[in-house]
């Protein structure tokens, strides 16, 4: 951590000792993966985190006392946590403003505490502690090199067996791997970055300085550099500051603000601090933020000059206008405007900024020299942006540089995968391999030959590898795309094939999906579906799947009729002369289905999209389909149900089509993608307990408990997880769980996996863990542990399972003892302050079996500062399932006679009195427990006559009494406790309540005399 905080984060003076953190961008995300690292820690290495630091590290914090709650002593100006090492030393202490922290356990709790300021807390974390390593383990480490680090630890790992030197040792190896982390994360953020160099910043400079001047169509008044004297590399800073990136510095005169002075580095430009006025140096210290480029910093900084910089831009565009239209070609070298203009224009366009910018005329791009098949590795679906096509009008831009990129940026908004990405170009004054040339001169032959050249021109363009960038990028650039789109609309089929097989291999690049959509491609290939040639179906539904991965493709393909005729291409079975399946998928037939099952698999991500498959009849074709053994159709198939599965239409249309059966046949093949979405497609089918059933009756949940061994592919262990979670539900499907050895497969799964399998390991133990035998097994195998350090996470769905797994596991009073122990509780009582309702509820339930089974319940909840405030605060939720599963803790922390005094003191008679007129059974059930316990103190049975919650009870009585006329419904209110509950309202001050409860208390104790007379007569 010591070399990434050293080299890659970025301090407010030079040099290692001094200073603070900056607030930049890259310093920001340097805090953020610190942060993760921390808050992970305490459920990923739960004893390191209890490890005490050799010296605390300490900082001054902007926390006060009062946010602290349970687990600590704290008092006006000071804060001892509860925890303490074995001298008896607090592991966090603080004396407003100044923090001591000596664990990682009490850092992630102080993290959680910071909420919205965790933050500035690492910062000024960071900025106290500048050489963390060494206050953590001590000062040897903070002198073991990079290159004998390892070699260090085993040296001391052999010299010293002790146990405490252990976890020393593999802290040391967590802070080095957080170190390399931050070193890669760095590096990857700043290669995403734009970098400058001399060369651009002194064309703009100059290009700047021509546009500059009197006059109130000129876009500054001046600009200048700070020095006349250039160095050899092209900069004008000093060799000192240039150590930092820094290549010049610039006074900026615009027309309606003071004197700017800027400097301009590799990272981008941004406002200094301006000459000193003793002696003219400049103030380097950094007094804005980063722009990336001269233009961006002074168009936020100068109204004027943004707008006088559109009216350049727009006309130098309808210069180059003019002159394409006199010369009917592309602009030369010869023609075009100065080089300085273009080169301007390009630079400070908005990023998404592309279509038909006619004024950029020379081809300057940069692309590194490298082998066909390298390239194809390297680049395949990378990100790029081109040049538009100067000849071809067919897209046309008439628009301010403002209306540009906002139109721009709205439509990339509707894209949910790849419309919203930027659209690069390649950088400028390098050569470009041969075959962008020849690319161009075919794209000629395309747009001016006649029908025989230009079926060899396709074929030519379809033998260079289609999928490097450059090979696309010199399609683009020409105009080539309008022209393979208008071949599609032409009658020769020669030319079609030709030209979507080359659509087909190009339109795995975002952004030339975009510009397929853009230019009307999409319309076109729907039409070809109809096509009496199954070549061309196939190929139309394959470059259909690859466009349709974003919105408004989707949206496109559905809105002209593509979805009915896609699924027209699935029925390959009525159409066939061959009667057995596996000579079936050999045909031309089942190509057409395969690739209209692929079509439709990118298309059903969207809500609407669903509903058109099924109305078209997809269901049972694509049942049809699943029964052949071939993989490369079963693939897309079972994808499509996958995502189809998630609305209750087609839940219930794969009931009825028997598709189950199939899904779980093919858990059982080696193609593990297949069995990721069969696992998947179940995962959302079993939410019904029909299909779960099913899923047991053909044998589904013995590949799926199988399957958990395979822990290397993460997706296919989430989707696996899923499954037995889903499944998990019904009671007969857990025996069979706990026959195959799942359930101690789930315990082992709790650490080190990522959340996406954690939520679905712990909801599948969770509902595991309703059973005795399989609480036992999870304590035996030490998952209570694992279970109450995922506590403290952050993840709502996590925390909603896991709440719930810990509450099913405190029935068991042994494994309650290591709840408690292990601080569970206090744990659980936090979550009642998360700010999402289904996580308070959760808590809530959670808490209710660890009340229940606690050696001492009544203490254990007084131990909590606050704790009981909070609980009757939260019955002005407006949430009903919060309120039910506050009810019933409050059920459960009444029985205490201490605790129900304090509760009665903090307002619970009347707001368990505004509940009473609920509609909601569930609440009415929990909220009458509730008062009934309530009940048992002080005046408390007057209050709630007072507060009106008595005859909102009444027909609850009332319909008891009546009820109890039946002898199996009084032996059904008996069991459940009612007795006591009816005696409790016969001490009501309401008549009728009495009479009701009193007449149902009569029934029962009738049957049960009647039952004793029996059964000794």
């Amino acid at each position: 951590m010591g070399v990434a905080l050293t080299r890659s984060a970025q301090w407010t003076a030079a040099g290692y000792g001094t200073g603070t953190l900056e607030i930049t961008p890259l310093n920001e995300e340097i805090l953020k993966e610190i942060i993760v690292f921390v808050e992970h820690f305490t459920y990923k290495y739960p004893q390191e985190a209890k490890f005490v630091f050799v010296e605390p590290l300490e900082w001054n914090t902007d926390l006060k006392p009062s946010a602290f709650q349970s687990g600590y002593f704290f008092s006006e100006t000071t804060v001892e946590s509860q925890e303490v090492d074995k001298n008896g030393q607090p592991l966090l202490f603080l004396s407003v403003p100044k923090i001591k922290v000596r664990s990682f356990g009490q850092l992630a709790c102080l993290l959680f505490i910071a909420k919205d300021t965790k933050l500035k807390e690492a910062q000024a974390c960071i900025e106290g502690n500048r050489d963390p390593v060494v206050k953590i383990l001590g000062s040897e480490f903070g002198e073991m090199k990079e290159d004998s680090i390892a070699l260090n630890i085993l040296n001391k790992i052999k010299a010293d067996d002790d146990h405490e030197n252990e976890i020393k040792m593999k802290i040391a190896i967590l802070l080095k791997e957080l170190d390399l982390h931050l070193l890669n994360h760095t590096l990857k953020y700043i290669s995403l970055q734009i970098s400058l160099n001399p060369v651009t910043v002194k064309k703009d400079i100059e290009l700047l300085q021509s546009f500059s001047g009197k006059g109130e169509k000129t876009v500054l008044e001046s600009i200048e550099y700070t020095s006349d004297y250039e160095f050899s590399n092209g900069c004008r800073a000093p060799p000192w500051r240039q150590i930092h990136g820094e290549m010049c510095y610039v006074l900026v005169k615009p027309h309606d603000v003071e004197v700017l002075c800027i400097t301009c580095s590799t990272e981008g430009v941004f406002l200094n601090g301006g000459k000193t006025d003793d002696e003219g140096d400049i103030d380097y210290e950094r007094k804005s933020e980063v722009y990336k480029d001269l233009v961006t910093l002074l168009k936020e900084k100068s109204a004027i000059f943004s707008e006088n910089m559109s009216k350049q831009v727009s006309f130098i565009e309808k210069q180059i206008k003019e002159k394409e239209a006199v010369s009917g070609k592309v602009i030369t070298s010869s023609d075009r405007p100065k080089k300085n203009e273009i080169s301007f224009v390009k630079t400070h366009m908005a990023k998404r900024l592309e279509p038909s910018l006619n004024w950029r005329t020379k081809v300057d791009f940069k692309i590194h020299k490298s082998s066909a098949k390298d390239s194809q590795e390297e680049k395949h679906g990378r990100l790029e942006k081109t040049r538009p096509s100067l000849s071809h009008g067919k897209v046309q831009l008439h628009k301010t540089v403002d209306k540009i990129e906002e139109t721009i940026s709205e439509s990339s908004s509707e894209s949910e995968e790849d419309e919203g990405q930027p659209d690069h170009r390649q950088e400028a004054n390098a050569d470009l391999p041969s075959e962008y040339w020849q690319i161009q001169k075919l794209v000629k032959y395309l747009k001016g030959g006649n029908q025989t050249a230009t079926v060899i021109a396709l074929c030519s363009m379809k033998d260079f590898n289609l999928a490097q960038e450059t090979c696309q990028l010199a399609i683009r650039d020409v105009g080539g795309l309008e022209v393979l789109i208008n071949l599609l609309d032409t009658d020769e089929v020669k030319c079609k094939i030709g030209s979507l097989k080359i659509l087909k291999e190009i339109s795995h690049n975002p952004q030339i999906r975009r510009n397929i959509v853009d230019l009307g491609g999409l319309p076109i290939m729907v039409s070809i579906l109809d096509s009496s040639y199954k070549s061309l179906k196939c190929l139309a539904a394959e470059t259909i799947a690859n466009v349709a991965k974003f919105k408004r493709a989707r949206r496109a393909v559905r809105q002209h009729g593509g979805i009915n005729k896609l699924v027209a291409l699935l029925d390959c079975a009525q159409n066939s002369t061959e009667p057995a399946q596996s000579s079936l998928y050999e045909t031309r037939d089942v190509e057409v289905a395969r690739c209209g099952a692929l079509a439709l698999w990118s298309c059903s991500k969207s809500h609407s999209n669903k509903e058109a498959i099924r109305k078209a009849g997809g269901i049972p074709l694509l049942a049809q389909l699943l029964k052949t053994s071939h993989e490369n159709m079963l693939i897309p198939v079972v994808g499509t149900l996958q995502e189809c599965a998630s609305e209750e239409n087609y839940r219930a249309a794969i009931k009825a089509e028997k598709i189950i059966e199939n899904l779980v046949k093919n858990l059982n093949s080696e193609n593990e993608q297949l069995q990721e979405h069969c696992a998947m497609a179940i995962y959302q089918c079993a939410e019904d307990e029909e299909t779960r059933d099913l899923v047991r009756l053909h044998g589904g949940l013995k590949p799926l408990a199988n399957l958990l061994n395979n822990t290397k592919n993460k997706e296919l262990l989430a989707a696996v997880t899923g499954a037995i979670w889903k499944c998990s539900i019904s009671k007969e499907n857990v025996i069979k769980f706990r026959e195959y050895k799942a359930i101690e497969t789930l315990v082992g799964l709790l650490t080190d996996q990522p959340e996406e399998v954690l939520v679905n390991v712990v909801g599948a133990l969770g509902e595991c863990c309703q059973e005795h035998e399989n609480r036992v097994i999870v304590r035996r195998c030490g998952g209570i542990q694992p279970l109450v350090n995922l506590l403290v996470g952050i993840n709502q769905a996590l925390l909603v399972n896991v709440t719930k797994a810990v509450g099913a596991c405190a029935v068991e009073p042994e494994s309650m003892a290591i709840i408690d122990r292990l601080d569970g509780v206090r744990l659980l009582w936090s979550l009642l302050k998360n700010p999402h309702p289904d996580v308070k509820a959760s808590a809530a339930w959670a808490l209710c079996p660890c009340i229940e089974n606690a050696k001492d319940a009544g203490e254990m909840v007084r131990s909590f500062v606050g704790g009981l405030e909070l609980i009757v605060n939260l019955l002005k939720s407006d949430n009903k399932e919060v309120l039910v599963s506050i009810c019933a803790a409050i059920t459960n922390i009444a029985k205490d006679q201490e605790n129900l005094a304090v509760i009665t003191d903090h307002g619970v008679v009347p707001l368990l009195s505004k509940l009473a007129n609920t509609n909601n059974d569930k609440l009415r059930r929990h909220l009458a427990e509730a008062v009934s316990r309530c009940c048992m103190w002080g005046r408390n049975r007057v209050a709630f006559g007072e507060h009106r919650a008595v005859a909102p009870l009444v027909p609850t009585a009332q319909a008891l009494y009546q009820l109890s006329e039946d002898a199996d419904n009084c032996i059904t209110m008996h069991e459940n406790g009612a007795v006591k509950l009816l005696l409790d309202m016969v001490g009501s001050p309401d008549q009728e309540l009495q009479e009701a409860a009193a007449g149902c208390i009569s029934n029962i104790r009738r049957l049960a005399l009647a039952t004793e007379k029996a059964r000794y007569s």
